[in-house]
Parts: structure tokens; sequence; C-alpha cells
């Protein structure tokens, strides 16, 4: 490995530099209150990876946001809100709660994350400048305006409740997606948007020479020829401002015809980038990656196809718990691309525990015998796996029974220490930009 690639390592946070500093922190006198906020940070930031009580967390908070905004709803109409307003007050109570322990609850595991250890209360508020924690704090905070500010307008804190749709997001894979693609588009779709405003102000200008005389009150000033051309070039077409003489109505059908393209490149830029993105994330599991993977080199044909239909492929962020230690295991992992950091108990095998590279499997052992995780295994740069579904894993070890002979022999050796050779890069080239976020500026 040569020194620019040990640099780039070295840059990413990781969690044996999180381990060090917490021990060198006053906090590390406390070995249960550390204990026990490591275990709810996991719950809250891994949620089902985290196991049983992570998912149940992750589905129960889901379905009381839904609630909340159902209750948002039915608390407009008269006949509702007349009949179960108090019901509805009191849901509104127990809803905030639930948020704002939630909420103090994740700027208080901030410090596990080693992007947020080196001093707890800038870092802490650093943590909390974060888009999904913004959006947590505007989940509840109409709540306490009402509740201090009681001359506040109550229509529109209503109103902001509805924001609380916005935390779904942090628990659906499609919607983070979209957001990284809207964010990752933001060049070409502000282009379209300075191609739409030049477009109408260009169409009203039109429609004031040609129209302005006709009919002074509906195109006889600027503003309103703008109005129309916002409508037309939307084919809305209330219908309520129209041409009446001939220029103005060619003028008005080409410019209709005009914003149908118009609005049709912003839905490609985001369509085409969605797809990509969504291409990148879950790539396509073909033979010649199995291939790479030593556990599964040498297999016949039969047994690669019928793990080529069962694989299930997802990228890992940097920091996100893969597997953690002492749950019940869900699916057994083949790493083909980035780095992994073995902790918790792997921790009294070394120093810096096990580190887990391209072509190594984790938690055989767990999905082979059924037994809990023995570490907790975290994503140390942008990862891709490929996760076998204990179902499916129980289903080809039946059926062939010489890849349970192979995981048993691999299971028997323990994990070695994963060095990359010089030509390999610290992350592959398609989540460089993704990396970037996380070394220093």
């Amino acid at each position: 490995m040569n020194r620019a690639e040990e640099a780039a390592d070295s840059a990413i946070p990781s969690w044996e530099d999180r381990d060090s500093k917490l021990r060198r922190s006053p906090q590390s006198r406390a070995p249960g209150a550390s204990r026990l906020r490591h275990k709810v940070h996991l719950v809250l930031e891994a949620g089902r990876n985290s196991g049983r009580l992570g998912l149940l967390f992750e589905i129960f908070l889901i379905i009381l946001i839904v609630a909340n905004a159902v209750a948002v709803s039915l608390d407009s109409i008269p006949r509702y809100a007349a009949a179960y307003g108090r019901w509805f007050q009191w849901f509104e109570v127990v809803s905030v709660a639930i948020f704002t322990i939630e909420y103090a609850l994740r700027v208080w595991t901030a410090p596990e994350d080693p992007r947020y250890v080196e001093r707890p209360v800038a870092d802490r508020l650093r943590y909390m400048a974060q888009p999904y924690m913004v959006i947590d704090l505007i989940a509840i905070a109409p709540a306490y305006i009402a509740l201090f500010m009681p001359f506040a307008d109550l229509r529109i804190l209503r109103l902001f409740r509805l924001f609380r749709l916005l935390k779904i997001a942090r628990y659906s894979p499609a919607v983070s997606t979209l957001i990284h693609v809207l964010s990752l588009e933001r060049r070409a779709l502000f282009g379209t948007l300075l191609l739409l405003l030049c477009l109408t102000c260009l169409c009203a200008e039109a429609m004031y020479i040609i129209e302005g005389q006709a009919q002074p009150r509906v195109f006889g000033d600027l503003p309103s020829c703008m109005y129309w051309a916002i409508i037309t070039l939307t084919t809305v077409g209330y219908g309520d401002v129209t041409p009446i003489t001939a220029a103005g109505r060619f003028l008005a059908g080409i410019t209709a015809v005009m914003g149908l393209g118009l609005f049709a490149l912003p839905v490609g830029i985001i369509a085409s980038a969605f797809v990509t993105e969504i291409h990148r994330r879950d790539f396509v599991v073909t033979s010649s990656m199995l291939s790479k993977i030593p556990l599964l080199a040498g297999l016949d044909i039969e047994v690669m196809s019928e793990l080529m239909a069962t694989l299930r492929s997802h990228m890992v962020a940097p920091h996100v718990p893969i597997v953690v230690g002492g749950e019940s295991p869900t699916a057994m992992y083949f790493i083909v691309s980035g780095l992994a950091k073995e902790t918790g108990v792997a921790r009294g095998r070394g120093k810096q525990g096990n580190t887990l590279g391209p072509g190594d499997v984790i938690a055989a052992d767990a999905a082979l015998n059924g037994t809990p995780h023995e570490s907790t295994i975290f994503a140390h740069t942008p990862m891709r796996l490929l996760a076998l579904a204990n179902h499916d894993l129980v289903v080809l070890l039946r059926k062939f029974p010489r890849l349970r002979r192979k995981i048993q022999r691999s299971v028997a050796v323990r994990p070695r220490k994963y060095r990359k050779p010089v030509e390999e890069e610290v992350v592959a080239s398609s989540d460089a930009s993704f990396t970037k976020q996380f070394l220093p500026q």
C-alpha cells in the first residue's frame, strides 16, 4: 500500500478511533452507561441491522408518522374535530413526547459515531445541524411553539405537523436515494428553471404586445401576461385568461407546445439519474463477481446459478453496522468492494480488531450454526455487499452438501488481517464522490 492510499484510508474516521477517544474521555469511567448508549445508538441508527428490537422500532415509528398525518387530516374536518377533538389532542401529546425522546436520544448517542466524538458539545451541535436532525426538530417544534406562544396561528402550526412525513425518509432507501439524486442533479435542474423563467418572460412580453390593445383589462400589464404564460406553459389552461386575436391564439398554441417539451426536461433528468443511482446501489450480480470470492471459487455451474438467483446486492455507507454482536443472524454477507472493521468482542483479539476486505465473508459461522454474532462489524469505507438470507442459505445447504462443507472449512479458519495490494484503490471509483464527504477539507 503506497503512502497516498494509507493517508486516504487513515483519514476516514474509524470505530477504533472512536473507542480510543472514548477511553480517554471522562465518560469512560461509567462503562455501564457507555454500553447502554452504544446499544441505543445501534437501535436508532442501524435499525433493522441491529436486530429484532431495531426492526420493531423502525416499524413503530413509521406507523406513528403515518398515523400523525392521518390525524392531522381528520382533525381539519369539523364533524370529526367536534366528536374526537379530545382524542386527537391526546394523540398529539403522546406523539410529541415520543418524537422528543427519540430526538434527545439521538443527540445523546451522537458520540458513538466517530465523526462526532472529539468535542462533546460542539460535535453534538454539528450533529443536530444534519438534514435528518433538522427534519426531526421541525416535526416537534410546532407543539412547543403552540405551548409557549398561545397567540400563534394554530392552523399554520397544524400544517407544519404534516412535515413529520419527511421523517420516513430516514427509514426509506427509495426516498433517501431520490434526495441524493436531486442533490447530484441540482445544477441541471437549476438550468431548466432558468430556461423556464426566460421562456415565461419572452412569451408574456410577446402576448403583451399582441393582446395588450385588444384586451387591456386582461393583458394590459406584464404581470398579468406572466400569469397567463405560466398557466399555459404548464399546460394547465384554466381558461380564465384567453387571447381573442388570431396572432394571440397562434402564440398561445406555440407556448403550450413549448411547455410540454420544457417540463419533460427535469422529469427526464431526474428519472435518468434515479435509475442510474438504483443500478449503482443494487448492482447486478454476475458469475465473474462470485468467482472472485474465495469461498465460492470452484463451485459448479448449478450451484453458482442458484446463488445468483438468491443473492441480494446493496451498498453500505461508512460507519453503518453490518452485523451487531450478540444479535441473531438474518443473513451472511460477501464483500465485493470496500473495507469493514470488526469491533466489540473481537477487540480482544488485538488492538485494532480485524479488517475485512473484498472476497471476505461476514457472519458465516453465525448463519451456519444459528448462533448470535460474536462481534460487531461496521463498514469502514463505502461497501458493496452480497447478502444471502438465512432461509435461502438453509435451502442451498440442503440441496448442495458441497457448499456446506466449503462454508464449514472457511469458518474454521480465523479471519486474517486484510491488507490491500498497491494497485487497489481505497474505494471503488464509482463510490469516490461519496467517500469525499467523509474526508477532511
